[in-house]
Formats: C-alpha cells, structure tokens, sequence
C-alpha cells in the first residue's frame, strides 16, 4: 500500500513538474481522448449514433453525434475522464486487473477509429494502442511488474488532466461551446461557473474514491494471502 501511495504521490508531482512541457503532450492528449469517448459511451448508451471522434494538436476535441440523451451525453466528457482516470487507478493494484484495464484501453482506442478521425487521432490512438498492448505483452511473458505501473500512470494522469481541464475551461473562465455552456443552456437557471464547480467536485470525488477502493482492494488481497494463523492439523 505504501509503494502504491508512493507512486500515486510521485507520478502526480511529475506531471506539475513536467505539465507545460512537450514530454507530457502526448498525455493530455490521450486525456482529452478519454474526454472524447466519455460523450461518445453516454452517446451509445442513450441510443444514439456517433459519428466521429478527433482530438485536436491544441488539446482540443470534439464528438460528432446524432440523436442520444444531452442531458447525460454533454457531463460525460470532464466527468467520463475523471470517472475513467478513478478506474484506472482502482484496477492498477493487481496484476490481472490492471492487464484488463490495459486490454480494454487498447480495444477503446482501436474501435474509434472507426468513426472517421482526423490524422492526429488516428496517430494518437495507434501509438497508445501498440505501445499499452506492448507493455501487456511485457508483463506476462517477459518481466513484471510494470503493466500495474502504467495503468496506475494513466489514471493519475488522466484523472488530473480532467481536475485542471475542469478547473481551467469551467470556473476561471467561461469557454465558448464548452460542455458548461451546454449544460447551462439545457438548464438555464444554473449558470456556466456553477456547472464548472459542480463538475470539480465530482471528479475531485471520484479521485479520492479510486485512490480509497484501490487501497480497500489491495488490503483485501494481502489479507486473503496470508497463511491461517495456528496449526488446524488433526491428528488420527
């Protein structure tokens, strides 16, 4: 548990260190992919059809839809990353469990480029593709662990991402056509700062949630590994 808040603390620092270099580029971009994928997920689960995905060089993106609940499609992109960046974080304590995570990471960024993506995206999501499909390569059949590192690299990261984008985009500023926008006009008494703060408040929740189950669900496994304490041996 130690190593694990060791490293959720020490990949954190490292991405303020490194947040307006070029070195974590390709990690907010990967953010605001999952930012995308999050309106496209609610988009499908609320019977509509998408009709393409891009992420933009300048952090920026954009899901093209038709039909769906707005209502649920247009929250789902700040709070499907910060939700997503909680679930990473929570599946990076086991082995297997972050080689799923993995798996359904690379299996995400496959299927989307089935809806027409512009070149930085199909870019983007090929080289996370081959690189997360790499490292679960690695870790079963070459050394471990490391998947569990990665996968925890990309919740923190992710989750963050979505923290600041949330903070940045919704409460220091009012950005045109942003999600808050859109949610203030379904909603028009609750304006586009209100919509912001409400929205850092539950991804600041579900951090600390994918930080509490992580811990609860590594505790369990430790205990679960722990020989039965006294001799039980009968003998005849």
């Amino acid at each position: 548990e130690y190593w694990f808040l060791g490293l959720f603390g020490g990949f954190f620092l490292i991405n303020m260190l490194l947040w307006n270099t070029f070195i974590l580029k390709p990690m907010k971009l990967i953010a605001v992919f999952v930012h995308e994928m999050g309106h496209a997920t609610a988009c499908w689960m609320t019977g509509g059809k998408v009709t393409a995905i891009e992420v933009y060089k300048n952090e920026g993106g954009v899901t093209k839809y038709m039909g769906g609940n707005r209502c649920c499609i247009i929250p789902a992109g700040y709070l499907g990353g910060a939700l997503w960046g909680a679930v990473f974080v929570v599946m990076a304590g086991n082995r297997i469990s972050a080689s799923v995570a993995a798996g359904v990471f690379v299996v995400a960024l496959l299927v989307s480029l089935k809806y027409s993506p512009n070149s930085m995206m199909v870019f983007l999501c090929l080289g996370f593709a081959i690189i997360t499909a790499a490292v679960i390569f690695i870790e079963w059949f070459v050394f471990d662990p490391l998947v569990e590192f990665v996968v925890l690299y990309y919740g923190v990261t992710i989750g963050s991402f979505s923290v600041y984008d949330i903070y940045d985009d919704l409460i220091t500023r009012t950005a045109e056509g942003s999600d808050a926008v859109a949610c203030s006009e379904l909603i028009p008494c609750c304006r586009p700062r209100c919509v912001g703060v409400q929205f850092a408040l539950v991804a600041l929740l579900f951090q600390g949630l994918g930080v509490y189950l992580a811990l609860v669900w590594m505790l369990n496994d430790n205990d679960s590994d722990e020989p039965p304490q006294g001799d039980d041996t009968l003998e005849f």
